[in-house]
């Protein structure tokens, strides 16, 4: 296929200045507050959120290995009986909004492992907002928390397990998304995911992922939530989540690595950059809570459902509160000595998960309306001079474009520079002092996730 390409010469601008010869400003705002997407994510309610909890705490105990027998899920006990509570809580959203929501399961059997004794049905629940657009559909932003919850020990089905933070409190996110952003018609699809099997080795999440890429789904953006629930210590930090991304690709190849290398790529994996796009939707939409990004995976010792779909190439991200309490995650409930144990309702903020709630609503609702990202960003290096010359294919919905820029050193991008309705432009800067990336606008201002220039020769 031919692309008609255009040439831009820009103002000779220094990388690091804050304004050109002419006086217009260059750094990387905000961007535009879309105001139906606000006004869905100022529903948020943190009495939902509590209700939600509270609900799923019920239960009694919602380890994957429980009861989910019919016996079960009619005495309100058991995994089994949290996942017919959600598939029914996605449901009652869908008939609100006449029918908008397509409710689903993934259910398979997992075979023995070391938490996992016997053969055991494992169920993902998942919600499907359709895109508005046909082309726009097939593309997917997706949000997720895991159901199932755990005590002390990975095997014990009888004991009390409530989970209220881990992780009641993701799973609430997604529900509570569902809720309020199922009120929007967006260009591209959203998938709201409760996964079960998490505290027995990612189960569900793997096998999820792995369906999605066996399926050739374009997933351009996975948020994961995974103990939000802000536990009230008197260390937290409540105005900010923790937001974990992958620098070096888990599914990279060696060649992938290679080049990452060379080109000093090692902090521009698709996952970071939706962190920071994670950054842009706080600032536009004005949350209460902001994200602090976290350039690594995710905690020492620790995993979550947002590495199974980095196995699998796609751009997944995690949230999690600032400062967890121990005590409160993979405990009995008890009191010893004098201090309390277990991971109940009580020491969680619903408040601080209503805001968690919001920022995930911004970002899927922000991902959703903006045009697909451009493709195949290529930044010339054939000859040794001192611009940098970009290329890249035409986006659909893209009524323009965006560079952005950052100094090497850097952990966001520092500015960047609209460049209208074409795909290739020229800019007085060094390529060997910056990183580029482009990002395709449309006409109401939503961006895409930018993509990072690689070289061509």
């Amino acid at each position: 296929m031919m692309f008609r390409l255009a040439s831009l010469m820009l103002l000779l601008v220094t990388p690091f200045s804050t304004s050109s010869p002419g006086g217009q400003a260059f750094n990387n705002d905000a961007g535009p507050a879309d105001p139906q997407i606000a006004a869905a994510v100022n529903g948020v309610s943190a009495q939902m959120i509590q209700a939600a909890i509270q609900k799923m705490v019920s239960f009694g105990t919602r380890l994957t290995l429980s009861a989910q027998d019919q016996k079960g899920i009619a005495a309100g006990h058991g995994i089994g009986a949290a996942r017919e509570w959600i598939r029914a809580e996605f449901n009652r959203y869908s008939r609100d909004c006449g029918g908008c929501l397509e409710v689903k399961i993934d259910s398979f059997i997992a075979a023995p492992s070391e938490r996992i004794p016997r053969p055991t049905q494992i169920v993902n629940v998942y919600a499907v907002l359709k895109g508005a657009k046909a082309e726009a559909g097939r593309r997917i932003v997706l949000v997720s928390g895991h159901y199932d919850s755990r005590n002390s020990d990975t095997l014990d089905i009888s004991g009390a397990a409530p989970g209220a933070n881990d992780d009641a409190s993701g799973t609430a996110v997604s529900l509570e998304c569902a809720r309020v952003l199922s009120k929007l018609k967006l260009s591209a699809t959203i998938i709201f995911l409760a996964v079960a099997g998490e505290e027995q080795g990612l189960n569900g999440s793997e096998h999820f992922a792995e369906m999605a890429k066996r399926q050739g789904w374009t997933i351009e953006a996975v948020l994961n939530n995974d103990i939000v629930g802000g536990d009230r210590n008197p260390q937290q930090d409540r105005s900010v989540v923790r937001v974990f991304s992958e620098g070096v690709p888990v599914a990279a190849s060696d060649q992938e690595i290679g080049m990452l290398r060379t080109i000093g790529g090692e902090n521009d994996s698709t996952s970071r950059e939706l962190a920071r796009y994670v950054g842009e939707v706080s600032r536009s939409y004005g949350t209460a809570l902001h994200p602090l990004l976290i350039l690594r995976p995710d905690r020492y010792l620790r995993g979550g459902d947002h590495f199974s779909f980095n196995q699998q190439g796609f751009a997944a991200v995690r949230f999690t509160e600032y400062r967890e309490d121990f005590h409160h995650q993979h405990q009995n409930v008890r009191t010893e000595g004098g201090m309390e144990y277990g991971d109940l309702p009580k020491f969680v903020d619903f408040d601080y998960v209503a805001h968690v709630a919001q920022l995930n609503a911004a970002t899927l609702a922000s991902l959703a309306a903006a045009p697909a990202p451009p493709g195949n960003v290529r930044l010339l290096t054939r000859r040794l001079e001192n611009h940098s010359t970009l290329t890249w294919a035409p986006a659909a919905g893209a009524s323009g474009y965006e560079i952005v820029w950052r100094k090497t050193s850097s952990s966001d991008w520092d500015q960047a520079e609209k460049v209208g309705d074409v795909n290739q432009v020229t800019l007085e800067i060094p390529k060997d002092n910056v990183i580029f990336a482009v990002r395709s606008v449309d006409g109401q201002g939503h961006r895409s996730l930018p993509v990072v220039a690689s070289p061509e020769q």
